[in-house]
């Protein structure tokens, strides 16, 4: 059985990888999206992380598709207790922003979405510099405060507007951030390593990031001259363009055959392993693409493999 990490100060225990919505209701419809959760959970899985704003992007779509579809499979289970839920505000269509009021109406609208009274971790999706820190923070203690939101936490954000709004929420005694969502991988390491990490680990924040495969580059698919059939083949792609991309393939690939597992597990694995980092963020179409996922929860890379997967990508 795989041990559950802390997330942060919460008192929340989450599975070290964090299964990714962004897919149900984009490319997954709700048969394949249940069957998803379904192993997911099946596996040991408890963590799943969405927003109100997916998959707005998709044509006929409004944004909110993914919560509504993870809410049916909530009910239709019966599992809610047994569920870590994150979802994040502010960038849905109807409510961008992070003023005080879209805060609470977007919240209460993904609460009604995920068929529930609680939000588990609730993030702010992208830094408003428009609305000063002390807006957001009170706002986000209100959630708590009145039972709405168990944690709150904060994705695309600096590390001068993260450590601003933590030392308010110190000095006013109102609920900090305990988690950070950054886009961070073996391919995309300079947002996240340095200032910001550097506020995260004295904050005691735990890192969950995003993009953990680089939109599906370190599972290894995307090769020379290979087709893929994917909605992110285009953003994926171009890692292979850059010499970092082709010596972290390389590494990934060398680690991946010793070990006798996947590139994505190794990639996993390693993001897994860095400082701060509780559990990263990956999706699943299809129940086919889950056991590399969930395999890296139980692989320990060595030092030396680490070593090698930190230099080939540094």
């Amino acid at each position: 059985m795989t041990s559950l990490r802390p997330l942060g100060s919460s008192g929340l225990q989450v599975f070290p990888l964090s299964l990714g919505g962004n897919v149900f209701g984009w490319t997954a419809d709700e048969e394949q999206s249940f069957a998803v959760l379904d192993a997911y959970a099946a596996g040991g899985g408890n963590f799943i992380d969405t927003a109100d704003v997916y998959s707005a992007w998709a044509p006929g779509n409004q944004g909110g598709e993914s919560e509504t579809i993870l809410g049916r499979w909530l009910t239709a289970r019966g599992n809610r207790s047994d569920i870590v839920v994150a979802t994040k505000g502010g960038q849905h269509p109807d409510y961008k922003g992070l003023s005080a009021a879209n805060i609470k109406s977007a919240a209460e609208e993904s609460l009604r979405r995920l068929g529930t009274d609680y939000i588990d971790l609730y993030y702010t999706h992208r830094d408003d510099p428009t609305v000063p820190v002390e807006e957001i923070v009170t706002a986000l203690d209100d959630l708590v405060k009145s039972g709405k939101a168990r944690a709150v936490a904060a994705s695309n954000i600096s590390a001068e507007r993260l450590q601003e709004a933590l030392d308010f929420a110190t000095r006013e005694n109102l609920t900090p951030y305990t988690a950070l969502q950054p886009h961070y991988n073996l391919v995309s390491r300079d947002t996240y390593e340095g200032a910001l990490q550097d506020v995260a680990a004295r904050a005691g924040l735990a890192t969950l990031p995003y993009y953990a495969l680089a939109s599906g580059f370190l599972t290894g698919k995307y090769r020379p001259g290979a087709e893929v059939g994917s909605a992110r083949a285009t953003g994926a792609g171009r890692h292979l363009e850059t010499e970092r991309g082709r010596k972290v393939l390389a590494a990934l690939d060398a680690v991946a055959k010793e070990r006798n597992t996947e590139p994505a597990t190794v990639a996993l694995a390693w993001l897994s392993a860095r400082p701060t980092v509780a559990a990263p963020i990956a999706s699943a179409r299809t129940t086919a693409q889950l056991p590399p996922l969930m395999a890296a929860a139980d692989l320990a890379l060595t030092a030396e493999e680490m070593g090698r997967l930190t230099a080939a990508s540094a």
